[in-house]
């Protein structure tokens, strides 16, 4: 009960006591005259007293409220103007109609009212449009955190500049481990006598130490081929502004000599614990490794990858032992399998035909139910022309099958054998990759971020010419008695169409191959025939050519026509044409394909790394040869992204 309503009730009680004794001493005078007077007098005193008393009383409570009230006032009105945060009232048109001394000491102004927040404070307006509760801006070198009350149109403003540094600092000295690995060591040192092979140890070592004492990281050579480099993240970004410069010294010093030694860092970043670091480190490595080497591939935790470096092609391997394991061990998982299926890439070009059609003949071998995934529909002019010779031979065309026909067959323990690509979503079928767990790449891409999730097998090699090459090899371990004379005309035409006619990417052990599948019966006329153009893509290319333009030095830009329907395989052809033009030391080549999405071919001489500037673009290939597809843009809208995507490859070649 408020206490004014007690004081109410206790004044009428008083009163009521009062008035029942005033009665008792007027009825106590008729009996004694005196004593009835003397009660009367002293209850009237009593009253008197009574009410001055509760006046006084009344009075100094109300000049007590009101001093504190004025305290309260006068105090809170000093603790808003010495706040020590930012308080703005605003209107709905973004005019500031109030802010405390904070704001204004901090704007230099002596009045905030009236003026508007698109020239005061622009950087504040996204958080209100977007009715956003917190945000944080950055206003003469400090940082601010905003929280913003739109049902009172109340915005606070919090330095939080020390936290910010503070934060920056633990960012920049978090751990980052590097493992650095020498490429191609064990065949540079393999015919090298003990002292050539410790001034070769010794002139690394230098170079590494003092690329590290350069940039403040502890290194420590762990073996022969391998380091392991400690830094923070402050120190990574100042190598990744140097574009990671110490691939080219290594490179260049050993290029000198006349030694294909290079350097392979992987990097781990940003991780919870160091076991965790070590692992991202390993696999960075790994992946750096597997797209060639001389490159450096960082990996966070959530599997983005940036990429450094990459400009040389990879060197060939003397070694054929893997090949021979490879071989064996795919044909034991073909034996296990109560199904094997064999898929290359949409679009599949002869290399993928090719190498699908070798493989099936080891499947058969170990596995008589054994299929070609293949949609016809998606074919260009000279697989149709291979596919018709193979129409000829019912033993091995009755083993192919489309798409939708391999994901109504029976899955269980079946084998998936993936061709000339690694990335599940550039299959021809992305389901069957879902679908089956059993799987084995096989291909001769470098490696790119996306990739099979836990394959059973892989035999990728960056340094092969083609994917027909590394099957040929696996044929030869084989027990094959026969090869019949398109199989072995198939693998040789996805040799001769990848390396150009033997002219790009191409080995001791491609001519190998290609020796053996002569041997075994590949025709060469045949390929030839295979392989010939037609007038209608001949002008379509010439038209093409028409459009060339040179954006850079050596870096030449082609592009089709908006409303004409090119394919890959023609973007390609056209690309490989403008290759062998005069000044040429890159081609690409734009247009619209006729599922609607925009390709680009491209192609180089090995002096620029034209994987790295598709892969900005989502998409790979090798460093000779790559392409991308883009959803969703014109032809010139496909250009300017290209030429961003080169121009940030001549800045560093950064990708991811």
């Amino acid at each position: 009960m408020p206490s004014s309503e007690k004081k109410k009730e206790l004044r009428i009680l008083i009163f009521t006591f009062a008035f029942a004794f005033f009665l008792l001493f007027i009825l106590m005078s008729f009996y004694n005259k005196w004593l009835g007077m003397t009660g009367v007098l002293i209850e009237v005193l009593f009253l008197v007293l009574f009410i001055a008393g509760e006046r006084k009383f009344t009075e100094k409570l109300k000049e007590d409220i009101s001093t504190l009230s004025y305290r309260v006032k006068s105090t809170g009105e000093k603790i808003v103007m010495n706040l020590p945060f930012g308080v703005m009232f605003i209107d709905e048109d973004l005019f500031i109609q109030w802010a405390n001394p904070y704001l204004e000491r901090l704007f230099q102004e002596e009045d905030l009212s009236g003026k508007s927040l698109y020239d005061l404070v622009d950087e504040l307006i996204p958080i209100i449009k977007q009715e956003k509760q917190s945000g944080t801006i950055a206003l003469f070198d400090k940082q601010f955190r905003i929280y913003y009350q739109k049902e009172d149109q109340l915005v606070f403003f919090f330095d939080i500049t020390d936290f910010a540094r503070l934060k920056e600092k633990y960012q920049a000295e978090k751990p980052v481990l590097a493992i650095i690995y020498l490429d191609n060591y064990d065949e540079v040192t393999q015919g090298m006598d003990d002292e050539a092979r410790g001034s070769l140890n010794s002139q690394v070592t230098s170079i590494l130490n003092d690329w590290a004492k350069q940039f403040g990281v502890f290194i420590k050579r762990i073996n022969s081929e391998r380091f392991i480099a400690f830094l923070n993240e402050k120190i990574l970004h100042e190598l990744e502004d140097d574009k990671f410069s110490i691939l080219d010294t290594v490179r260049e010093a050993m290029a000198e000599q006349d030694i294909p030694l290079t350097l392979s860092i992987g990097v781990g970043i940003a991780a919870e614990n160091l076991p965790e670091l070590g692992d991202l480190a390993q696999s960075s490595l790994d992946l750096a490794l597997g797209r060639g080497g001389d490159q450096v591939a960082i990996k966070l935790p959530e599997g983005k990858v940036r990429f450094y470096g990459g400009k040389t092609n990879p060197v060939e391997k003397r070694t054929r032992v893997r090949a021979r394991v490879i071989s064996h061990a795919l044909g034991e998982l073909m034996e296990e399998s109560r199904l094997v299926l064999i898929m290359g890439h949409r679009y599949p070009d002869m290399d993928a035909v090719g190498s699908s059609i070798g493989l099936l003949k080891i499947a058969k071998i170990h596995q008589p139910n054994a299929f070609v995934v293949l949609n016809e529909d998606e074919l260009d002019r000279s697989v149709e022309r291979l596919l018709e010779y193979v129409k000829q031979k019912p033993e091995i065309y009755r083993h192919f099958i489309s798409a939708e026909q391999a994901l109504d067959l029976d899955l269980r323990n079946a084998l998936l054998v993936i061709v000339d690509t690694h990335k599940p979503s550039f299959c021809i079928e992305e389901r069957l990759v879902e679908k089956i767990d059993r799987i084995v790449v096989i291909d001769h891409h470098r490696r790119s971020e996306e990739f099979v999730q836990n394959p059973l097998l892989v035999y990728m090699e960056p340094y092969a010419s083609s994917t027909s090459e590394l099957v040929t090899e696996l044929l030869e371990y084989q027990p094959i008695e026969k090869i019949d004379m398109i199989e072995a005309t198939a693998l040789l035409a996805g040799i001769i169409v990848d390396t150009k006619s033997f002219t790009l990417r191409t080995g001791s052990r491609t001519f190998d191959a290609a020796s053996f599948l002569r041997s075994r019966g590949a025709d060469t006329i045949l390929v030839q025939n295979l392989l010939k153009g037609d007038l209608k893509t001949f002008i379509q290319k010439s038209k093409i050519i028409e459009n060339v333009d040179f954006y850079r030095d050596g870096i030449a830009i082609a592009k089709a026509n908006e409303d004409e329907m090119t394919s890959q395989i023609l973007l390609a052809q056209t690309a490989d044409t403008l290759l062998t033009m005069e000044n040429v030391l890159a081609s690409f080549v734009i247009g619209r394909k006729s599922d609607g999405t925009v390709g680009i071919s491209a192609r180089s001489l090995g002096h620029v790394n034209v994987q790295l500037i598709m892969e900005l673009l989502h998409g790979g290939g090798h460093l000779t040869n790559a392409a991308t597809e883009l959803e969703d843009v014109t032809i010139d809208e496909a250009e300017r992204m290209l030429k961003q995507a080169i121009d940030e490859y001549f800045e560093g070649g950064k990708t991811g």
